[in-house]
């Protein structure tokens, strides 16, 4: 079925492959963002703030900036009284300064005010370190409570994204600038010179003042400033510069502003809508992997797929509903683990539980507000955002406030609380995965050993309660926290960057959540499939050993062959009522528990009795043996491929072959001896934690998102 060109999934398809065709560029080398200020897509946008390459501006858009700034000019020439150029700023505005180009150095010394912890100048308080010195010695001597460059410095992808979106925005013509201004800004971006930028001190009014102005101090080559230039160094940092010096060491020329020229480079909402658009690819990839993984808890829950039936949605169209179940209904296809009713059983839920019977309509407004949100932030990314702004052809200077970031709030905010219901999901899901209460079968712990001795999967069970906790935490709005400032200009301020920084915080939180469930995920797989191959095992056996005992009791074939089909399903249930016991106990209590239905079924007699207890004895001793066995082989090579559904199967052959996380127990964690790991490979023995940070850093990093992509894929065809 076609979807519509709209869907999440559509936008989720059309920007995985403009980016990574645009990712395959950069690496060759044969990649350049044009910038014409109309269309910057969100793909560019994440490409060079985490991946590199390089941006040309438009022809058409050079001809655009020439004409506006001499359209400016021209009025300026006039006496006109223009904000910002002739005037104080803000609720300064009643001023009328006479050095209009001063007074653009000046505004960008003023905005200068964030809090940013610099390692090229700090120097240690001066005098003895002695007990009378306390304030030297506590300057000297006291371990940091954070990493203090990460607590006030932005990363350098949210830069380079701030830096183009402002390059698109002047690449509007319309905001009066010279071309060599906006040209000396690609500069930076091209050269890879990357301001260091406070990461708080924007409310986001008046756009992002404080942090832009330390973009445009750089390009001025501002002695008091610092950014990242050169080569990175093998542990992944660069080396920080003074401006001056790192512009020299570019080969980019400092700029000296023109009038307007500062406030066009800070009035404006690039930061806040540069972090939100890396915001908004993680959170459709977040958003992509929660059906992945809801689909695969179907499977390890052996859930039914009847709860995604096309009918279902049609019924009650949201668009959100529709597509989210249509999604999963589609990953589940060729699953071996999907319950599919006919109506007919007894003593079983009929219906899932709510994690996964009712996960279309949990996600489904989640995908809604994503793709409400790729609007919202793509027209922001392609909008000219500063004031005032010149009208070309109308010859008019307007003063407006195109730089009020709330739409950008708008969009984060969705994404942050969608993070917490995603969550939300995914931690039930995943808590009822490790508990034998409600997980169909699977031992307690999804443990491999025997249950009294193995707990591996409990402290999971809790790191789930904590992550979701946070991510409840962090899903409480940021804009109505808006607070007046600047002489009570700006009343109205929408806390968009801060709200956009929060938003990364949840992705991050819930990244580390969805790890944990897609590895305990795929051990309740790997449980499921080593469990189905002792069954096999033991099928055939199974009905030898009742054949030879109950033969000579039931000369009716027909009447043995129905024996053996109850015995066998009452077993199999029985098996799944009893994964919390240790194996040496559990086979003999299924026996026995099945001698009731023999009796109902046999006549009534000592031989009957008699050969009962000989079946009993054979079956649990066989059982026994053949468990311990097939779990042996299992664990030696496991693989639960052949009972996957389409998108389990590429996820569990990631997690598995790519990344190289074993199904483990507790031999596989552990403690070794010391001796026996090299002190040169950097290597630690394995943990639970490790594993799962494994797979989260292949989140963080993208790479799974591959897969996930390739099973969205799937689905469309």
């Amino acid at each position: 079925m076609d979807r519509p060109r709209d869907s999440f999934s559509s936008l989720l398809l059309s920007h995985w492959a403009k980016f990574t065709a645009n990712v395959r560029a950069v690496n060759a080398g044969s990649w350049t963002c044009v910038v014409d200020g109309r269309n910057l897509d969100l793909a560019s946008v994440v490409v060079i703030a985490r991946y590199g390459g390089s941006v040309d501006l438009d022809p058409a858009a050079m001809r655009a900036i020439t004409a506006s700034a001499e359209a400016f000019q021209a009025s300026l020439s006039k006496g006109l009284i223009v904000y910002g150029v002739n005037t104080g700023f803000g609720g300064s505005a009643d001023t009328r300064p006479d050095a209009i180009e001063e007074l653009q150095h000046a505004l960008i010394r003023g905005l200068h005010y964030g809090v940013l912890a610099d390692p090229t100048r700090r120097s240690p308080l001066q005098g003895a370190l002695s007990l009378s010195n306390m304030a030297a010695l506590l300057d000297n001597t006291a371990l940091p409570i954070d990493h203090p460059t990460a607590a006030t410095c932005m990363p350098e992808a949210w830069v380079r994204a701030s830096m183009l979106v402002r390059l698109n925005s002047l690449a509007g013509g319309v905001s009066g600038t010279r071309l060599a201004t906006v040209q000396a800004l690609a500069q930076l971006i091209n050269k890879d010179v990357v301001p260091r930028v406070p990461i708080r001190g924007s409310i986001s009014a008046s756009g992002d003042l404080s942090p832009l102005s330390y973009i445009g101090g750089v390009m001025q080559g501002k002695p008091s400033l610092t950014a990242w230039v050169g080569s990175r160094l093998p542990d992944g940092s660069r080396p920080v510069e003074r401006a001056d010096r790192a512009l020299a060491q570019a080969g980019i020329e400092p700029i000296s502003l023109g009038p307007k020229e500062g406030l066009a480079i800070v009035n404006g909402t690039a930061v806040s809508a540069g972090v939100a658009a890396l915001v908004l690819h993680e959170a459709h990839l977040q958003a992509a992997l929660s059906q992945v993984l809801t689909a695969m808890t179907v499977e390890a829950l052996c859930g039914t797929d009847e709860s995604f039936d096309p009918f279902l949605a049609k019924v009650r169209p949201h668009p959100g509903q529709i597509e989210s179940a249509r999604n999963i209904f589609a990953f589940l296809a060729d699953s071996q683990l999907v319950h599919r009713s006919d109506g007919t059983e007894e003593s079983s839920l009929r219906q899932d539980r709510y994690s996964i019977r009712t996960a279309s309509q949990w996600i489904g407004p989640v995908l809604e507000d994503l793709t409400a949100a790729h609007r919202q932030i793509l027209i922001e990314i392609n909008s000219v955002t500063d004031n005032p702004l010149i009208d070309t052809e109308g010859a008019r200077i307007l003063h407006g406030g195109n730089f009020q970031a709330k739409v950008v709030t708008s969009a984060v905010e969705k994404i942050r609380q969608g993070c917490q219901t995603i969550g939300r999901m995914l931690s039930v899901q995943c808590t009822e995965l490790i508990n034998p209460a409600t997980n169909r079968g699977l031992p307690p712990n999804l443990v491999v050993d025997e249950p009294s001795e193995s707990y591996i999967w409990k402290g999971t069970d809790i790191l789930v309660a904590a992550l979701q906790s946070e991510l409840g935490f962090l899903a409480n709005p940021v804009a109505s926290h808006v607070q007046t400032a600047e002489m009570g200009n700006q009343s109205l301020n929408s806390l968009a960057l801060i709200s956009a920084r929060y938003t990364l915080d949840a992705l991050d939180v819930l990244s580390q959540l969805a790890a944990a469930h897609l590895l305990a995920l795929c051990q309740a797989l790997d449980l499921r499939a080593m469990n189905l191959r002792f069954l096999e095992a033991f099928a055939g056996e199974f009905q030898a050993i009742t054949t030879h005992a109950f033969s000579g009791i039931l000369r009716d074939a027909a009447q043995l062959d129905d024996l053996q089909t109850r015995l066998w399903g009452a077993l199999k249930m029985h098996l799944g009522r009893t994964a919390h016991m240790d194996s040496s106990k559990r086979f003999t209590y299924i026996m026995e528990s099945l001698q009731p239905l023999i009796l109902k079924s046999t006549p009534s007699s000592v031989e009957t009795l008699s050969a009962m207890k000989s079946w009993m004895a054979q079956c649990s001793d066989r059982a026994l043996e053949l468990f311990s066995i097939t779990r042996s082989q299992y664990r030696s090579q496991p693989d639960a491929c052949p009972f996957l559904g389409a998108a389990a199967r590429r996820m569990y052959s990631f997690v598995r072959g790519r990344l190289g996380v074993p199904f483990f127990g507790e031999d596989e964690i552990k403690t070794p001896d010391p001796a026996g790991l090299s002190d040169h490979s950097g290597h630690t023995a394995p943990s639970v934690g490790a594993f799962i940070s494994t797979v989260y850093e292949s989140i963080r990093s993208g790479a799974l998102y591959d897969p996930v992509i390739e099973c969205f894929r799937d689905a469309a065809r």
